[in-house]
């Protein structure tokens, strides 16, 4: 019988958007409890709201988020304590940590990157040689996790009241021990994790180019992104980059400013809901790609659209 779990990933806002879509998926097969290290009453408003029946809060004698190792230990006693079958976490950096520690504890079956989940069926989509195939894989043994790429489910409202309750475990503190967490130079919003990106190409001129992408992207709450030619070329940094060889991103929007186009871009954000390209070059291939094209001088147009958006 399936028992399914999620894990909640938080920031100083509260519980990631994108962790509700991973509710939605998990409560197609049935009733959904949700794993956290953070207090209940923190989380309780936004469980309530997408349909988790169950929060256990999990506390150890240590910091749970300062010590990985002890954290993957703690979460994969309870799940053995609760008779939880399949976990499923966002395809962040920290859900892919967690979820590759847990494997190995639980001696579990894993798969990141998904695309789609079917818990009922524990089966998932997922894309292979750059968005080319798609694959459907089945998940083998007692207990499955998932990583469920962000943006690629979205989340629907399913009011509950769910029941909490705290899971101590009997863990101690040892192994890595996290003492800073110190963001990176470029982008200082996680792209894989944005519902909105506006990307830079090499037409940007150099990296003060990148002001005015800023600026729109203030406006949207947006991540900003880049292409590979222009992260070579020195005008971003390689945490910026979205592309074959970057970041792979699934946002509801993305605005290529003054990128071609080329096959290793395309295939980082082929799954972008609706894509928005602005380029001098009418015939720059990513006018056979987008949603809505619009050819003209990225220094005429964004501003144009940032200030008709404010």
């Amino acid at each position: 019988m399936t028992k399914s779990a999620v894990i909640l990933e938080t920031d100083a806002s509260g519980v990631k958007e994108a962790v509700f879509a991973a509710i939605t998926v998990a409560a197609a097969s049935g009733d959904v409890i949700a794993l956290t290290t953070a207090s209940a009453d923190s989380v309780q408003a936004s469980c309530a709201e997408y349909g988790v029946t169950q929060l256990i809060s999990i506390n150890a004698g240590c910091d749970l988020d300062a010590h990985p190792d002890a954290r993957a230990t703690a979460f994969a006693e309870c799940i053995k304590a609760h008779g939880i079958t399949d976990v499923i976490a966002i395809n962040s950096m920290e859900g892919k940590d967690l979820l590759a520690r847990m494997a190995v504890i639980l001696d579990a079956a894993l798969t990141t990157d998904c695309l789609s989940i079917d818990v009922a069926e524990r089966s998932v989509k997922k894309s292979y040689f750059a968005g080319k195939a798609l694959a459907t894989l089945t998940l083998p043994g007692d207990i499955a996790l998932y990583g469920l790429r962000p943006n690629a489910v979205a989340a629907v409202a399913a009011p509950s009241t769910p029941a909490s309750e705290d899971f101590t475990a009997s863990v101690t503190a040892e192994g890595i021990v996290i003492t800073d967490i110190q963001g990176g130079e470029g982008a200082s919003t996680d792209l894989s994790e944005a519902s909105v990106i506006v990307a830079g190409g090499r037409a940007v001129g150099d990296s003060s180019g990148f002001d005015i992408l800023n600026e729109l992207a203030s406006t949207l709450e947006a991540g900003v992104g880049a292409s590979r030619a222009a992260v070579d070329a020195g005008y971003a940094a390689h945490s910026m980059q979205v592309g074959q060889t970057g970041k792979t991103v699934s946002p509801n929007l993305y605005i290529a400013c003054g990128i071609s186009g080329a096959v290793q871009h395309y295939a980082g954000m082929k799954t972008s809901k609706v894509i928005v390209a602005i380029n001098n070059d009418k015939d720059a291939p990513i006018f056979s790609k987008c949603d809505y094209g619009i050819v003209g001088d990225i220094f005429d147009v964004v501003p144009q659209l940032t200030n008709a958006l404010k």
